[in-house]
């Protein structure tokens, strides 16, 4: 088992955990191969931290790559940054930038 984690990820938690939920115990190998060619903008993190995930397994020395799967994927809401977006009449309106923290753990599958 190997974890990786992602902190203040420039991604709404919303968004995020759409592509959480497509790579939720799925094999390591499809998971990439689907976040490869996935049209989303957070793909290209999770794709990175997957990756990260596994060569965190491989550093172990103990588990078959080919053999592992996507365990845990969570997602929680980081801090929001707060911004300010010109509006008509000299008025202003609040922007909010939301950020992510993915938690992400592959494990090896017990044939």
């Amino acid at each position: 088992m190997a974890t990786a984690r992602l902190s203040h990820a420039r991604l709404t938690p919303r968004k995020a955990r759409i592509i959480a939920n497509m790579i939720r115990h799925q094999k390591v190998t499809t998971a990439i191969n689907n976040l490869r060619f996935l049209p989303k903008a957070g793909a290209r993190e999770f794709f990175k931290l997957l990756v990260s995930a596994v060569a965190n397994a491989e550093d172990t020395g103990r588990v078959d790559v080919d053999s592992l799967v996507v365990k845990t994927v969570m997602v929680d809401q980081g801090p929001t940054l707060k911004r300010w977006r010109p509006r008509a009449m000299g008025r202003a309106n609040r922007v909010e930038k939301k950020t992510s923290h993915i938690f992400l753990e592959v494990a090896e599958v017990r044939s």
